[in-house]
């Protein structure tokens, strides 16, 4: 009888942590994280230490938006517990008619399962980033 892998499937636990934030389910989204994990907005120049932190700043980036879909262009497995998304946000703001769209680039970092550190960057620089993760990690 062959063995099943344990080894979680990195792609589709970010596409989950998606569909979670996608439904507002800020819980589910946040308990993809490491009791420790790091979120690095390295775009907006935000930084946040433990889940109560992460969720705490989804809380108030969800409360800035009427509506806000986040997108994945691409999801890839860099191997090592590295994973790069092509992510892209649309929203309008709370009292505006006015829509937003950004697009950046996530490095997440997973351990055992969870997140220990997610940071957003610009493409060329987050493509750069994981390659160079999973190569240390390699």
């Amino acid at each position: 009888m062959p063995e099943e892998s344990t080894t979680p499937d990195l792609v589709e636990l970010v596409r989950r942590q998606f569909e979670a934030g996608n439904r507002r389910d800020l819980d589910a989204a946040t308990s993809s994280f490491a009791p420790d994990g790091v979120f690095d907005g390295r775009v907006a120049g935000d930084h946040f230490e433990g889940r109560a932190a992460i969720r705490s700043f989804l809380e108030d980036w969800f409360g800035t938006y009427e509506e806000l879909e986040f997108g994945l262009e691409e999801v890839r497995d860099l191997g090592n517990g590295v994973v790069l998304a092509v992510v892209t946000q649309n929203g309008r703001p709370v009292g505006s008619a006015g829509h937003v769209r950004q697009r950046e680039g996530w490095v997440y970092l997973w351990v055992g399962g969870l997140i220990a550190r997610l940071a957003t960057y610009g493409l060329d620089e987050a493509r750069a980033a994981a390659e160079r993760l999973a190569q240390e990690r390699g």
